[in-house]
This record gives structure tokens, sequence and C-alpha cells, in this order.
């Protein structure tokens, strides 16, 4: 009994209360807006939800206690698990209708999204080989390069052939371009990396399925691809439309004219969260949301650079830069800015595994905190 009290005080003097916090209040705030908008639709969606939200507080716990010096040791292991679980998306994997994707795998009505699951190990194993090579003073050889982006290439490639899901593909060039700015990488590396993207992007276009062009190329040349916003733009257009009719305060909770619509929004109580935020709660209710993930985000830059670890920077500042990349995403499409890609917004949307993995990234930040630097680091 006393030792289960000494860890319960340890985790609350220890432990990032703060991350813990604003994840619990983002996740009752989401949990109300998808009950708001799934009342009237067949599923167990807050049920699912919630028990995914004790799910991540559990996670959150846990991963607090974990050494991530330990479970960088483990890269190897946890690339094989992550391109296995990626890979069973090949035989198993299936998709909402008309997303033109196969990323979810279904276990008794409840859906797994591997490519959600699989950023964690990731960003733990690219921190890992960038602290490595720190160490050994050649992160800026071509040789490491070579190998980050092997591995980089390793779980977009395989995400992208067994899934098609060229948001998830997307949130993993976005974390690594972020790790490696802050790992040090020299400058001319990125202009080098610019130039090579421009060269082969006539390519890179060519392999984009026809209707992931079309949803890029209407978003910028509506009058000419869909004047009326009523075919490719549509789903974007009603959620924009949505948010606006909102105005400061909102119609009020469950009173939404477009969200409350039936099929007013597909998705809405995943990927448009955002526009039920906006018609119901206005632009109060968005602020919110907003101000909610960036007190995250900045706050795991924070425990990243007060933790003088290269490992953990590198870890927190992975995570964080996943928040960012998901979140603007999101409310661009949200708001007719960005390509629709079927991105989830963290904590708030529906979804079981994105709301279990964006506890689980938080809960490593919290362990970052509570341990002091390793020996082996206090040199570099």
């Amino acid at each position: 009994m006393k030792t289960a009290i000494r860890a319960i005080q340890k985790f609350f003097n220890e432990a990032d209360i703060l991350l813990l916090a604003l994840s619990v209040i983002s996740s009752v705030y989401g949990i109300i807006l998808v009950s708001t908008v799934t009342r009237n639709m067949t599923g167990n969606f807050i049920p699912v939800q919630i028990s995914a939200f004790f799910i991540g507080i559990a996670l959150f716990v846990l991963f607090s206690y974990l050494d991530i010096d330990i479970i960088a040791d483990k890269s190897m292991l946890l690339l094989i698990f992550s391109l296995l679980f990626v890979g069973t998306l090949y035989f198993w994997g299936t998709g909402a209708q008309d997303r033109g994707n196969s990323a979810w795998l279904r276990f008794w009505g409840v859906g797994v999204q591997p490519a959600e699951v699989v950023k964690l190990p990731f960003v733990i194993i690219i921190a890992k080989m960038m602290v490595n090579f720190k160490e050994r003073r050649t992160l800026n050889s071509i040789f490491s390069l070579a190998q980050i982006f092997f591995v980089f290439g390793l779980f977009f490639t395989l995400i992208i052939y067994v899934s098609s899901d060229l948001g998830s593909a997307a949130i993993f060039v976005f974390i690594l371009l972020v790790m490696l700015y802050i790992g040090d990488l020299k400058m001319r590396w990125f202009i080098i990396g610019a130039a090579v993207i421009a060269t082969v992007s006539p390519l890179l276009w060519n392999l984009l399925a026809e209707y992931q062009k079309l949803r890029i190329i209407a978003l910028y040349l509506p009058e000419e691809y869909d004047p009326t916003r009523e075919g490719i733009l549509w789903q974007a257009h009603q959620s924009s439309r949505a948010i606006a009719s909102g105005g400061f305060t909102g119609q009020g909770l469950g009173q939404g004219r477009v969200t409350q619509t039936p099929g007013g929004i597909p998705e809405q109580h995943t990927d448009f969260i955002f526009s039920v935020a906006g018609e119901e709660l206005g632009l109060i209710g968005c602020l919110l949301i907003i101000g909610l993930l960036c007190a995250m985000i900045i706050r795991c830059f924070q425990v990243g650079v007060r933790s003088n670890n290269p490992l953990g920077l590198l870890v927190c500042t992975g995570l964080a830069s996943k928040f960012i990349a998901q979140t603007f995403e999101n409310i661009g499409m949200c708001l007719e800015l960005l390509p629709v890609v079927g991105i989830t917004l963290p904590f708030f949307s529906y979804g079981g595994s994105s709301l279990v993995t964006c506890f689980a990234a938080l809960g490593i930040v919290s362990g970052v905190k509570m341990r002091p630097k390793p020996i082996r680091f206090r040199n570099i």
C-alpha cells in the first residue's frame, strides 16, 4: 500500500501534469462534440471514444514511467514491428467509402489505424539514429543521411503502397524535416533536398491518383474544376460554410444547421470535427481548440529543451511536429484552404487509435520530463 502511495506521489510530483490536464480537457471537449453529431447515427461512437479515453490515460501514466533511452535501444525491434504492423493492411486493410484508401484494420467493429500508431516508433527510431550519428560527429555525412532516409523511405513507401493514405504519409515527411532541423543538419542539405524535390516533382505528381490530383487542383482553380462547389470541393465547402455560419458564439451545442443535417458534412465526427465546433460554438469554440493544441505543442518543445538530453529533445520535437502537422492540415482542410486528405484533429476527432496514440505520445514527453540527463549524453 505504501509503495502504491509513493508511486502515485512520484507521478504527481514528477510527471507532466500540465500535459495530462490539457489532454484530458481536450478529450472531454472532443467527446462532447462527437456526441452532438453522432446521436442520430448508428454505431457505438461514444462508448468507443470513452474507452479509448481511459486507455489513453493509462498509457500516459505507463509511458511516463518508461525510460525513453531503454525503448530507443530497441530501435530495430520497433522498426520490425512498425513495418509488419503497417504491412498487415495489404491483407486486411479496409477504408471508409469514397476515401480511396485502405488505412484501417477492423476488429469487432472497432477500427485501428496502423499509420497513426507507428508515428511514435518512427520518431523514436529516427531520434536514436540521429543521436548515434551526432555522438560520432557524422550526422552531416552522406552515408548517415542515406541511412536516415532509407528508414524514412520504408515507412513512407509502405504506407502509400498498402493503404494509399497520402495524408498520413505526408505527416512523416514533416516530422522528419523538423527533427533534422532541430538536430542541426546543415542548411546546405535542405537546399539540396529542395532542389531534388523540385526536379522530381513532375514524377511525384504523376504518381498521384486522379482523385488526389483533382482535390489539389480544384482547390486552387475552383472556377474551372468545380464552380458550383458541388463536386470535388463539396465536403470542404460545406465545412467552411458551417464554420462561417457559427459567428462569434455559434448556433448552440447540437443546433448546427449544417452539422446536424444527416450527410451535411460527411465524416464530420472524424476529419471535420472542427466544423462542428465552428458552427455550434462559434469562434470562441474554435479558438479554445486551437489554444489547447498550441499549449500542448509548446509544452512538448519546452520539455525537450529543458531535458538537456539530445534524445529527449529530438523525441519531444518529433512528437510536437506530429501534432503541428495534423492540426495545421486538419484545420486547413476544414477551412477550405488545404486539400482534403483524411487527417484527424488530435484529441478532438472520433477515433480510438488516434486518441490512444495522442495520449501515449504525451506520456512519452512526460517520461522525458521525469528523468535526468543520462550520463553518456552529458558531454554532447
